[in-house]
């Protein structure tokens, strides 16, 4: 989403930058029932969670619909999540309803942790030596006494991306060796994970989609084996009978146009065929998105609703997305 408060992204995304993720907070899920409370909830198999591999998740509705997009991170005995501030309080509540039934455990924001996003190879080096050889894949996750460093998935130029889950002191040395790199806005973030082809979710979009149509499979986040759990029924029906007729693309508008909001209706030949997912204003005054569209009208002469005249130009994601054919 563009948000007019916040400055625009740089273009081209620098290759070695550090972001602070102010817009998320991490809540720490604690006590004997964690995981199980977990393996209820969420599409991930919880026991796949290890110090070493951080998989992304989605919780969904009874209808399948999402309304949390995150990532879990084994912390010891206790398990972490991200989760948007504008979606934090919200989600909590409401997987507190099921928490109740699990005595002794509990989930709460940790106040004294911060996620910092770092752009390329040698950022991530600041943090770890040789991080990206230790880290060869997306959720690989190096566990140190400051926190957790992720590799997630890079952009579709082949940009290298990775967070760190600060929740210790960091070392003299780290913190004079990240705070020497460029700091950059929220803005260009979020660039970089458009470019990724990672959806995020905002108030306007919360159990709009089901997962397969952000392409959360394809980033690791569905896992089709496990047992049951909220929304397993409608998400695993999608999957298995080939019923998925829309999925997320990537666009560009290379016009100086104002970046849509989330919700806003892409048409082709007058007819709707997707909405806005998440999109960001560059420094130059174009933007990029992210949108779920119909697999059969993506191919081309698309545009926004409320400015048909301007046309989107579809560019590649990082990984493969067979569906859309």
């Amino acid at each position: 989403m563009s948000d007019p408060e916040i400055p625009a992204a740089t273009f081209p995304l620098p290759d070695a930058a550090r972001i602070a993720l102010t817009d998320q907070v991490i809540v720490r899920v604690s006590g004997t029932g964690t995981d199980k409370f977990l393996q209820g909830q969420f599409s991930q198999q919880i026991t796949d969670v290890t110090e070493q591999f951080s998989p992304r998740a989605a919780a969904c509705s009874p209808k399948g619909r999402a309304y949390c997009l995150t990532r879990i991170v084994r912390d010891g005995g206790d398990v972490l999540m991200a989760l948007p501030s504008s979606l934090a309080e919200g989600t909590i509540a409401h997987l507190r309803k099921y928490l109740m039934l699990f005595r002794g455990t509990s989930m709460e924001i940790q106040t004294d942790a911060a996620i910092i996003g770092l752009l390329g190879e040698s950022a991530a080096e600041t943090v770890c030596d040789d991080a990206a050889g230790k880290l060869p894949s997306p959720g690989d996750t190096l566990t140190m006494t400051a926190g957790h460093l992720i590799r997630t998935m890079g952009t579709g130029e082949g940009l290298a991306r990775f967070e760190f889950w600060q929740t210790g002191a960091l070392s003299a040395d780290t913190l004079s060796a990240l705070n020497a790199l460029q700091e950059e806005g929220l803005a260009t973030w979020h660039a970089s994970e458009i470019a990724a082809g990672v959806a995020s979710l905002y108030p306007e979009t919360r159990e709009t989609y089901i997962p397969q149509m952000l392409n959360w499979q394809h980033l690791g986040g569905v896992h089709f084996k496990k047992g049951c759990y909220t929304g397993q029924e409608v998400i695993a029906r999608m999957h298995f009978l080939g019923q998925l007729k829309k999925s997320l693309f990537r666009f560009a508008c290379a016009t100086n146009a104002q970046a849509p909001a989330p919700g806003t209706a892409l048409v082709k030949e007058g007819r709707t065929v997707g909405d806005i997912v998440n999109s960001v204003q560059f420094a130059d005054g174009t933007y990029q998105c992210l949108a779920v569209v119909r697999h059969d009208a993506a191919g081309s002469d698309l545009a926004l609703k409320p400015a048909p005249e301007i046309p989107l130009n579809r560019l590649p994601l990082p990984y493969a997305v067979p569906e859309q054919g």
